[in-house]
């Protein structure tokens, strides 16, 4: 059965962009029939306790999932095997750049659009033997574009290059990660922050090679501060925390929320069922939701 999911890193607490996106999720899924999946992504950027904070926060304001609650870091071996497939069709290559290197590299002027220009592809036997520093694992593109399905924006066409499988740290790598984990799970369906839309062709081109279904997108507005930029934590109150510290309770931040997105009125009591009942898809605003604590 196909699926939606939200799959947040446990950094932190949620503040009021994820709670937006993750509500966003939950409609389009829910509408469409699908099962909702929660995934922590949790090979990086962890903060103890904050995974539970995390789902009581989901749960108040009345969102539900199905199934058991899926962690990254327990699906490693997917993620070897994936990079087994890939580098046994030579797909792959050692890359020993440091961050300095690429980041030079990639603001070259013969670099096209920042991407990394494959400085460790021509590497030789001897050459990668003579290195001391651990090496990421990169993928060895053969396109240099991509084309996905967006169900706010229509089709969008980006840049592929030889993006970063697995870390010099031996972890694995988002782009890999989230493509193994949308694949095995079902995932036809990935509902997200705008700011993740340049990742898309990357991540529909590997799910290609491994003969995964690229799922259809639908990249929605973020949520900004009141100087446009992206919504954090750093921006006030905007965790369901800190409005409850100002006498909000988790339903006045639905309500917020049902408001910024066109689905209720002010001073109205709403339930994620009546924003279900109400939800249409092709009246998403389109314009990033201005959060002023």
């Amino acid at each position: 059965m196909n699926a939606g999911r939200f799959a947040p890193s446990p950094s932190g607490d949620l503040h009021i962009g994820n709670l937006r996106t993750a509500l966003l999720a939950w409609l389009f899924a829910r509408s469409t029939g699908r099962r909702f999946l929660l995934r922590v992504e949790d090979l990086d950027r962890v903060k103890a306790g904050a995974e539970s904070k995390q789902l009581a926060d989901l749960a108040a304001i009345g969102l539900d999932w199905d199934g058991p609650v899926v962690r990254q870091s327990e699906r490693t071996s997917l993620y070897d095997d994936a990079i087994a497939r890939l580098t046994a069709a030579g797909m792959t290559y050692e890359c020993f750049c440091t961050r300095r290197e690429i980041l030079e590299a990639a603001s070259a002027p013969h670099a096209p659009d920042g991407a990394y220009p494959g400085t460790c592809r021509v590497l030789t036997a001897s050459d990668r033997a003579s290195k001391t520093r651990p090496p990421a694992l990169r993928l060895k593109a053969d396109v240099t574009d991509f084309s996905i399905d967006d169900a706010t924006l229509g089709q969008f066409h980006g840049q592929v290059d030889d993006f970063v499988l697995r870390r010099a740290d031996g972890v694995p790598a988002y782009n890999l990660a989230v493509v193994v984990d949308d694949g095995e799970q079902g995932i036809d369906q990935v509902v997200r922050g705008d700011d993740l839309l340049s990742s898309s062709p990357r991540q529909a081109y590997l799910a290609s090679l491994l003969e995964l279904s690229a799922p259809t997108y639908a990249h929605v507005p973020l949520a900004l501060n009141a100087h446009g930029a992206r919504l954090a934590k750093r921006d006030g109150a905007v965790t369901l925390a800190d409005q409850a510290a100002l006498g909000l309770g988790p339903l006045d931040v639905l309500d917020m929320l049902a408001r910024s997105l066109g689905l209720a009125v002010a001073g109205e009591r709403v339930t994620v069922t009546d924003l279900l009942a109400r939800w249409d898809p092709t009246l998403l605003p389109n314009t990033p939701w201005i959060f002023e604590t």
